[in-house]
């Protein structure tokens, strides 16, 4: 079940290309407060930095599925853990809205140091969910089970950015404040009609990731079909 060589060092390649996206959107930050934006955008970089947890979790936990079953304590918490920081990756995309918070410089730069956030935050979610359905796969998992799992995930997450961008709860509040939380959940299942909102910005988002999910899984088949290499 251990990773081959191969593989470990494709995903260190991918980590330190990430890092260095990373490193070039907080390079067009930078520039942007010296152009006049000032630091009204720093919360791309908290929400930056936040974006990476899951791909941190994801990477840890295959690391200690080489030595320890999904089922330890490990392997469990590690997990909840991803599943509970991995929206925060894809609701970066939602840090759009910002755009006409202020006067700005130049709204094609902006436009292009959020764009840039954005595309960090998507790679950064999809290849975490990526690490996960490998180890799935590895257990026997079928490509309907991983697919399925893709959906349920993403659908979870475009819920999750509904809660934090309409209603302004973060992860931690699972832990922090359930009770609320939960309230806040339950009031919308209990009476959607009042809360049409919940439905539209859950739909669009999941349409959304479950899209480029899409292309980014007939793309990596491609990577991998030998005989489409051999034939080029």
């Amino acid at each position: 079940m251990a990773m081959t060589k191969s593989s470990g060092s494709a995903l260190r390649q991918f980590v330190r290309a990430m890092l260095g996206l990373s490193a070039l959107s907080i390079g067009l930050f930078g520039l942007g407060v010296v152009r006049g934006n000032g630091w009204g955008d720093w919360y791309l970089i908290w929400n930056l930095f936040l974006a990476w947890l899951p791909l941190v979790f994801a990477y840890i936990l295959t690391a200690q599925l080489r030595r320890k079953e999904w089922s330890s304590w490990t392997g469990i918490g590690l997990t909840l853990a991803w599943l509970l920081f991995v929206p925060n990756s894809f609701y970066i995309v939602s840090d759009l809205i910002h755009l006409h918070d202020m006067a700005r410089q130049s709204v094609l730069f902006d436009s292009l140091t959020f764009t840039l956030f954005v595309l960090n935050g998507l790679l950064l979610g999809y290849a975490s969910l990526y690490l996960i359905q490998q180890q799935m796969t590895k257990r026997g998992a079928g490509r309907r089970q991983t697919d399925l799992f893709a959906a349920s995930t993403l659908l979870l997450c475009s819920f999750a950015i509904y809660l934090g961008r309409d209603l302004r709860w973060n992860s931690w509040d699972v832990l922090v404040n359930p009770a609320g939380l939960i309230f806040d959940i339950s009031e919308r299942l209990i009476d959607p009609l009042d809360h049409p909102d919940v439905f539209t910005t859950t739909a669009v988002f999941f349409v959304f990731l479950m899209g480029l999910y899409w292309v980014l899984s007939r793309l990596s088949e491609v990577a991998n079909d030998k005989e489409y290499h051999r034939s080029v």
